[in-house]
């Protein structure tokens, strides 16, 4: 990767829906050559997917809480993992240093429904031995931008 593809993949994350004109004036190059770095950033895994961002509250998932699982044995993981796959409202799943195992973040419609998933889908699992819940007030910040490491990008 170099300076260009660093610039791309910036650009991409601030707007995934720019054209190829756009998207190859701000970078220097034709727009083909654009679109075959974009398309070789896709095929090495380095752009994984574009998706649109979707405002949680405004689609009814009002709630987001994070809990921390702690699992009784290494033999628990895969069948919990595999659930924790199933689960729409789990929107990320962490394996963390420290005393619990799994930090989840979950959208819910509401405390309730928070509570389904926790004592039912993740509670009912064999192996799960602990949860611990924090639900969030409010948000000053979430980003799914990926900070760019300089190093990585040849000639920088």
């Amino acid at each position: 990767m170099d300076a260009f593809d660093r610039k791309l993949i910036h650009l991409l994350q601030k707007n995934g829906r720019m054209k190829w004109a756009d998207l190859a004036a701000q970078v220097g190059l034709s727009a083909p050559a654009t679109a075959e770095r974009v398309n070789r950033l896709m095929e090495n895994g380095v752009i994984k997917e574009f998706a649109a961002r979707i405002d949680a509250e405004k689609v009814g998932s009002e709630l987001t809480a994070f809990v921390a699982v702690s699992l009784e044995r290494p033999e628990h993981r895969a069948p919990f993992l595999a659930r924790i796959e199933e689960l729409i409202e789990v929107m990320e799943c962490h394996h963390i240093a420290g005393e619990d195992d799994y930090l989840l973040k979950i959208r819910s419609r509401n405390t309730k429904d928070l509570d389904r998933i926790i004592s039912y889908e993740v509670k009912g699992l064999t192996g799960v031995v602990r949860t611990k819940t924090t639900i969030v007030m409010d948000t000053t910040k979430e980003s799914i931008e990926v900070p760019l490491q300089p190093h990585v990008f040849s000639g920088e």
